[in-house]
């Protein structure tokens, strides 16, 4: 399980990453906007993963 939510946040940080730049190019605030909240989001699965693992060890 930890694999899958390791590979969840990495796409979930990708696919903010993508709508932040496509909101910036085309001046769409909101899309920027979301692209960082995905993104924040990401960063907080990946935190508690790796927090997972430092207990496992």
């Amino acid at each position: 399980m930890a694999r899958n939510q390791k590979a969840r946040a990495k796409t979930e940080q990708a696919k903010g990453k993508a709508k932040e730049v496509a909101g910036r190019t085309v001046g769409n605030e909101r899309l920027t906007a979301e692209g960082r909240a995905e993104q924040s989001k990401g960063d907080a699965r990946q935190a508690k993963e790796k927090t997972k693992d430092i207990f496992r060890h």
